[in-house]
């Protein structure tokens, strides 16, 4: 199911379908709206306090989609202030991470005694684990995923940090994260529509890279694992599920490790697999002798299990269909 492109579906369908949780304040009459909307966020998140100065006219809506352990949480709502409490913190039974981006206005966040100013686009992450408030003085749309403790640990090399990390929307790998955030944050259900563990790897990558970033100028043992890992990758691109992990237990590192190596080459895992997968595809489809061979088989050698992620990745990356560019460069 978590390969499955439904970015066409309406949240409607996504719910029958168990893709996805939705919460709306347009369910409860006006006076009793703030009420509703603090048990909303306390069940789709963890316990939080919120307070509005809309608080008599308040509106409210939250989507989520969870994607293997992770949750894309969609939030447009009115100005309001959240708190994480002492209190909060004692209930809860867990204490995810939250990777935090808002659309279109500034907003900021206090946590372990520092101030953060934060534009559009800018990403966040905070620890649930520590006393934060997060204020939005004029709206809310925000795109808040939730990332397990356990996970982050795969990605960074400090979990525990009493401060807010921040990767701005126009420094180095915060750029792409920003944009891969905002697509999220203006439809969730993008995030159901892509194998759950290449958009996991693809996160987390990218989330390494932006906030603890690596030095520009790998050195040779960096490079020298790159062109190894990239070896693997060119030996296996056939595989669908070729995961980072693999390459990583194959090469006898961490994942954060074999991340890292790619990283400083400025690329991802994701990225750099992706591209070797539509320059092979883009090889075998100009290729007479394979010229009774179907599209989607060729796709499928490439380590495309689905043929129509297949061509919406070829006409992305060539800005032509594959069907096309095997015309084009075949002998009529």
């Amino acid at each position: 199911m978590a390969g499955r492109y439904i970015a066409a579906m309406d949240v409607g369908s996504a719910q029958e379908q168990g893709l996805a949780r939705q919460w709306s304040t347009d369910q409860v009459a006006t006076p009793g709206r703030l009420d509703y909307w603090v048990g909303a966020i306390c069940e789709a998140f963890l316990e939080m306090d919120c307070s509005s100065r809309q608080a008599q006219a308040f509106e409210g809506r939250l989507t989520s989609v969870a994607v293997d352990s992770l949750s894309f949480n969609q939030v447009e709502a009115s100005t309001q202030d959240v708190y994480r409490t002492r209190a909060g913190i004692a209930r809860s039974a867990s204490h995810p991470f939250y990777l935090i981006t808002q659309r279109q206005t500034a907003w900021h966040v206090h946590q372990g005694g520092h101030r953060v100013g934060l534009r559009p686009g800018d990403a966040v992450l905070v620890d649930s684990a520590s006393l934060y408030e997060l204020h939005f003085p004029e709206s809310v749309e925000v795109m808040s995923i939730q990332l397990p403790r356990a996970w982050v640990g795969q990605w960074l090399a400090r979990v525990d940090d009493p401060l807010p990390r921040v990767a701005r929307r126009d420094q180095g790998w915060g750029r792409a994260l920003s944009g891969l955030s905002l697509q999220f944050a203006h439809d969730p259900l993008l995030a159901a529509g892509y194998p759950a563990h290449l958009l996991c790897d693809q996160l987390g990558a990218m989330l390494a890279a932006a906030v603890e970033p690596v030095q520009p100028v790998p050195s040779p043992p960096s490079r020298d694992l790159f062109d190894r890992a990239r070896r693997l990758q060119q030996d296996q691109l056939d595989q669908s599920g070729l995961t980072s992990q693999r390459v990583a237990d194959q090469l006898g590192i961490s994942v954060r490790t074999l991340h890292r190596a790619f990283a400083a080459e400025s690329t991802s895992f994701a990225l750099h697999l992706r591209r070797l997968r539509l320059e092979r595809a883009a090889l075998l489809l100009a290729q007479a002798r394979l010229a009774n061979v179907s599209v989607s088989e060729l796709g499928r050698r490439c380590g495309f299990a689905d043929a129509s992620h297949f061509v919406r990745e070829f006409q992305r990356h060539f800005l032509t269909t594959p069907a096309r560019w095997r015309r084009e460069r075949l002998p009529r």
